[in-house]
């Protein structure tokens, strides 16, 4: 089967991933980049070419996982990433879809005419398909409707310092403005929950340390469960749909379930490292793992863990946050001045894999937590998301029982540096397909395939991701 562009595709397999729990024999026929139908009996009655389909044995079928938290920080910080290595990277961990956070790139996703260059970038070089978050800072309350017209899967702000001057954070006034602007536009908005603590809650004050504990200490659970509270409060308030993204703190989970009995249509996410490391074993000076919030304790990681298996938590995404070498001052090893921000977009499936065995989960959990729920957040499961006939043909055929090391020479994302190097995971991706096309065949890439940019519709209502909450 060679890689490259094509108008029909078949894919057969004895182990499809398919909608409600269905784990079964199957073929999806894909043309024009959209499933049109799924077979599920008389399998040898259906049409095949042997040079074109891919049979895919007794490979899992799944459908391409959607990373709705990605910084590919293109234009302004390509040299951090751009789209062509970030979203080579996405294809070889069968990522079909990413959502592309509104900083760290220069200009910042704040105005319609940011979100137009950002689209211009990621036209031009994307293996996989793309949608956007817009950004909410003081004073562009105005901007937002703009690019909600324009396509714009929603919006991220930051209560705390977002670490780039660019990207200034909101008050509480300035959200009560932006809620102002969003309140029924079916838009949805994200949040960095950390804030400021006073100064008698916080550690004392530390310039510079190799010790990791001094950096866990500077961003405790506090920060954390202050930001939800004010989250939840604005959310039951205004009713616009809120997400928190990045979640670390597992103190904060009975804030998030006393806010949703209320009625609150509030969402959350956590990510691969907090379900994958832990404090007690980043080393000294090991500023490959700092990231904001901080990866905590292993005892926070088993709640976390808990309450993505009881449904509190909806989703898992990656948080790819590259930047270059330098700026994690490996050999200083300064975790005070390091940049906080793990790189991981090609290891998503396999770290979740990995962990959710252990933890006495399985494939569908996968589908759900990877999946379909981003899809909804990212107001595009009516195409994202599912295998079912209408959705876009968008697949990854992977081995659940083969290992993969993970070492810079496999790495595809710019640059190298992650707390995973070293690391022998569970499932490894095998092919990956966008739309019906191949962009990604055991190591090899498709050099003609471009991916497609997604733009949310906002006269489509957003998908439900009930029983957890409304959208």
């Amino acid at each position: 089967m060679s890689i490259g562009r094509m108008s029909s595709l078949r894919v057969r397999g004895q182990k499809v991933v398919l909608p409600e729990g269905v784990v079964a024999p199957a073929i999806i026929e894909i043309k024009d980049g959209v499933i049109q139908a799924i077979h599920r009996s008389d399998l040898d009655q259906v049409p095949w070419n042997q040079d074109r389909d891919i049979d895919a044995g007794q490979n899992l079928v799944m459908p391409g996982v959607v990373d709705s938290h990605v910084h590919v920080n293109e234009p302004g910080r390509t040299l951090w990433e751009g789209y062509r290595t970030a979203t080579r990277a996405a294809a070889a961990g069968g990522v079909t879809t990413i959502v592309d956070m509104p900083l760290n790139s220069i200009p910042p996703t704040t105005t319609l005419n940011a979100f137009h260059e950002k689209m211009s970038h990621a036209k031009a070089s994307s293996y996989v398909d793309v949608a956007f978050w817009g950004g909410v800072v003081p004073q562009n309350q105005f901007d937002l409707r703009p690019m909600i017209q324009a396509g714009i899967a929603g919006f991220k702000c930051f209560l705390i310092h977002s670490g780039v001057d660019e990207f200034p954070h909101v008050t509480e006034e300035d959200l009560h403005e932006a809620m102002k602007q969003l309140k029924g536009t079916n838009s949805v908005l994200l949040f960095h929950a950390e804030m400021e603590i006073p100064i008698s809650e916080q550690a004392p004050e530390v310039d510079t340390s190799a010790e990791y504990n001094d950096f866990l200490n500077s961003r405790p659970k506090q920060m954390e469960n202050k930001a939800i509270e004010l989250v939840a409060k604005m959310c039951l308030q205004y009713r616009v749909p809120c997400h928190i993204v990045h979640l670390s703190s597992a103190d904060a989970l009975p804030i998030i379930r006393d806010a949703r009995r209320q009625g609150a249509p509030l969402t959350v996410e956590t990510c691969h490292h907090y379900l994958s490391l832990n404090a007690e074993d980043v080393p000294q000076g090991g500023t490959h793992f700092k990231c904001c919030p901080p990866i905590r304790d292993k005892n926070n990681q088993v709640v976390l863990w808990e309450a993505l298996k009881n449904g509190d938590i909806d989703m898992v995404v990656s948080d790819h946050s590259p930047c270059t070498p330098e700026l994690k001052l490996l050999e200083q090893g300064d975790f005070m001045k390091a940049w906080g921000g793990i790189s991981s977009m090609q290891f998503g499936l396999s770290l979740f894999w990995t962990g959710a065995q252990q933890q006495g989960m399985g494939l569908h959990d996968m589908v759900r937590l990877m999946c379909e729920r981003t899809a909804k957040l990212a107001g595009v499961s009516h195409r994202k998301g599912s295998l079912a006939v209408g959705m876009d043909g968008d697949i990854v055929i992977w081995d659940p029982d083969a290992c993969i090391t993970i070492q810079p020479e496999n790495i595809h994302h710019r640059h190298k540096v992650t707390p995973y190097s070293g690391l022998t995971l569970k499932g490894a991706v095998q092919v990956t397909i966008v739309r019906g096309q191949v962009v990604y065949k055991q190591g090899t890439f498709s050099e003609t395939h471009k991916g497609s940019l997604i733009m949310c519709d906002p006269s489509r209502k957003r998908e439900s991701l009930t029983p957890n909450a409304h959208l």
